[in-house]
């Protein structure tokens, strides 16, 4: 686990990066440093980024540890929302958040298709588990950053929502 500390003090992310040839060295991972630099960018502190094996249990446990004990405002997970029988990041998801953001859903999906008819196969998932948003990105790093950057604007407003904060500058 690698542990950094850069963005603003205000709301906190973790970057989980799901590929089982990147966990094991066969692959070079791009996408999660790039979903760093976009969420550092806009004024998020990145706590954690790890890079793990399309593992259920895995996800499930840093998902849970990321929301429950380090009480992160944000994470995000690159990789693992195909449709391969290793492809299960949106199913662990869904096995711990409390409830769907399905409007950001769409926005990435609709915003993703006027890059590539090929978005429309992946699951991707937004959810929220207690105070903690949890948002689902596909592996690469071009489809990563597309999805990322169209929900960027509201990011600050939903996670402040999430703590009950009222007013918030939308980015």
């Amino acid at each position: 686990m690698i542990m950094t500390s850069h963005g603003s003090d205000l709301f906190s992310a973790a970057v989980l990066t799901i590929s089982d040839k990147g966990s094991i060295g066969e692959r070079v991972d791009t996408a999660g440093p790039a979903v760093s630099r976009i969420l550092s960018d806009a004024d998020f502190r990145i706590t954690v980024e790890n890079l793990i094996p399309d593992e259920r249990e895995l996800i499930v446990e840093f998902l849970l540890d990321q929301s429950d004990r380090a009480k992160v405002n944000l994470v995000v997970t690159t990789g693992g929302t195909g449709l391969s029988d290793r492809d299960i990041t949106p199913q662990a998801t869904e096995e711990v958040i409390d409830f769907r953001v399905l409007g950001m859903e769409e926005a990435m999906r609709s915003g993703s298709l006027r890059s590539t008819p090929l978005s429309m196969l992946s699951r991707l998932v937004v959810g929220v588990r207690r105070n903690t948003l949890i948002i689902n990105l596909p592996g690469s790093e071009r489809g990563a950053s597309e999805n990322l950057s169209i929900v960027v604007p509201v990011l600050h407003h939903a996670c402040a929502q999430l703590l009950g904060i009222d007013e918030i500058a939308v980015h």
